[in-house]
């Protein structure tokens, strides 16, 4: 016996586990938003089935150009560490639903094992009222198999159809103004491609992967490796140069060949990333050194900088006396100002590191005058003295930020916010992913920072990685942590099934404010919570996807109310 039905994007199909099927195939969406839901199959064990059977999946009646994806599964030896919560789905080493894969045309059931589809689409500007939606599975009359045999479609299997309605309320979904960055890692996209930096074929994987995680990702923010970005590098190692600025150095004096950050600028805005972030400025955890940083010496290729030299010799500040103002002048000309940059001095210190970070700030803070420096912290204190006057605040370490009012506050979580806080590890409900859309509008976050794009390294970079074979970066973080998309055939990027996810949630809170626009901040923060009994917080929020899926239904109620 075949059984195929509907599920909603929040749920995860593990091959063991059947999956809980869609709840209300009625729902509503604004002109220009993305939908998506999933199509479940599965064939019963020692049952009649013929597991050679293929069939064919088509949609029709979307008002939106489909696209049909298979949900894959990775492994995981590391799903969550001995620091967690209840509101894990399963910790157990094993094979997690996370990469899309492309459809090849057709689906075989597998006896024994649930998998599913990844049906998506983006709602047409134009469209408006009811559409009636039917996936179609057709069994194949005959299968070829390897050898050239060809194989009979068994008598009784029939073909099927699902159904869905879908009432488009005509309302755009706002432009995105929440800022998103996911830290890029250019140097792991050369290694797993095994290409020569800055060659055209580098180029053409750059501007496949930006494109992707401006258009696919919700990303408007971009890393910018002017230099070796300094991070997760283990103390005296360092990782493939992907410099973005030429240097030459005589004596004292240094001259910029800026070719090839006008070009990273071009293939930013033609992507629609709409601001840039450098690279940190000193390493991470204290600020204790200088970044890698490389530069023509005599004719000769030299590391001018890095592990060998201090944060606060005297050498460094020459440089950044002329690199920093130059570099101002180049990104202005290529149309990313002072208001559309952002800059790092070192990521993630914490109070012991105070003193060192102090030290390493002096060095270049006054040729950022005018600048937003921003990094990433768990310590109060940090902006309370004002060392640091844009923070980008840890989910866990977040209240004493909201509880003092603290302006165009940004949030991120990584490898250590795995205990009642959101994250998106293989191993929690994509709720937990979702959710933090209505979080950050609930709190006014101004941006999201996560550190993992596509990290495709070991901890510390001691080695490339597979990212299809290695999920955790060698036991070091749960898997999930380090990327959201994966390098397929011909310089494409994978989407994840935590990409969608995510992006979901930034619409979530795109519906919100238009919702506010029309009513007021009181009417949605009651609708928000009018079916709890309790505040939502960012260590207290519903684990059920109904909760989301409700909240975005209700939401475009009272968008069509009040238009």
């Amino acid at each position: 016996m075949y059984e195929f039905f509907l599920a909603d994007s929040l749920e995860k199909v593990f091959a063991d586990t059947r999956p809980r099927p869609m709840l209300d195939c009625e729902i509503k969406s604004l002109q220009g938003a993305r939908f998506a839901f999933q199509l479940v199959y599965h064939a019963q064990p020692f049952s009649d089935c013929d597991w050679m059977q293929r069939f064919t999946v088509s949609v029709s009646g979307a008002p939106g150009k489909v696209r049909i994806r298979e949900l894959g599964l990775v492994p995981s030896d590391l799903p969550a560490l001995d620091q967690r919560d209840c509101g894990y789905l399963r910790t157990a080493p094993g094979l997690y639903p996370d990469v899309l894969l492309p459809y090849d045309g057709y689906i075989r059931p597998i006896p024994g094992q649930w998998r599913s589809l990844f049906i998506d689409f983006v709602v047409d500007a134009d469209a408006r009222g009811l559409y009636d939606l039917t996936v179609t599975l057709e069994p194949e009359a005959t299968s070829r198999l390897g050898n050239g045999q060809l194989v009979q479609r068994r008598a009784g299997v029939d073909v099927c159809k699902l159904n869905l309605c879908m009432d488009v309320v005509t309302a755009k979904l706002p432009k995105q103004t929440l800022l998103v960055t996911q830290w890029f890692h250019a140097d792991c996209l050369a290694n797993y491609y095994h290409c020569e930096v800055f060659s055209e074929h580098y180029w053409q994987i750059l501007d496949s992967f930006i494109t992707f995680a401006a258009q696919e990702a919700g990303m408007n923010m971009l890393l910018t490796p002017i230099f070796t970005p300094p991070l997760d590098t283990r103390s005296g190692g360092e990782r493939t140069t992907v410099q973005l600025v030429g240097i030459n150095r005589e004596g004292d004096r240094y001259t910029f060949d800026w070719k090839h950050l006008r070009r990273w600028c071009a293939l930013c805005k033609k992507a629609g990333i709409e601001h840039l972030e450098m690279a940190h400025l000193f390493t991470q955890w204290g600020a204790l050194f200088t970044p890698k940083i490389v530069a023509t010496v005599d004719g000769m290729e030299e590391k001018i900088f890095g592990w060998h030299v201090s944060a606060t010799d005297p050498r460094y500040r020459t440089f950044l006396e002329q690199f920093i103002p130059s570099l101002r002048t180049v990104l202005e000309q290529e149309g990313f100002g002072s208001d559309r940059i952002r800059f790092h001095i070192s990521d993630e210190p914490n109070l012991d590191q105070l003193s060192d970070y102090l030290k390493a700030k002096a060095q270049v803070v006054d040729l950022l005058d005018g600048c937003i420096v921003m990094d990433a912290l768990s310590n109060f204190e940090f902006y309370a003295d004002k060392v640091v006057e844009h923070p980008v605040c840890a989910s866990d370490h977040i209240k004493p930020f909201l509880d003092n009012n603290v302006a165009n506050l940004w949030v991120y979580y990584c490898v250590a916010q795995g205990v009642k806080v959101p994250n998106r590890f293989f191993s929690m409900p994509s709720s937990r992913n979702r959710i933090m859309g209505i979080l950050m509008y609930l709190y006014n976050i101004e941006g999201f920072l996560h550190w993992g794009y596509n990290f495709y390294n070991s901890q510390y970079s001691v080695e490339a990685i597979d990212p299809y074979r290695v999920t955790d970066c060698r036991l070091a973080f749960p898997s999930g942590d380090a990327f959201i998309v994966y390098p397929g055939k011909d310089y494409a990027p994978l989407s994840s099934l935590r990409n969608e996810v995510q992006v979901h949630g930034f619409e979530d809170m795109q519906c919100l404010m238009l919702l506010e626009e029309l009513t007021s901040r009181d009417f949605v923060d009651a609708l928000l919570h009018e079916h709890l009994s309790y505040r939502l917080s960012f260590d207290r929020y519903p684990l059920d996807a109904c909760y989301l899926l409700q909240v975005r239904n209700r939401c475009l109620e009272e968008i069509k109310k009040h238009l």
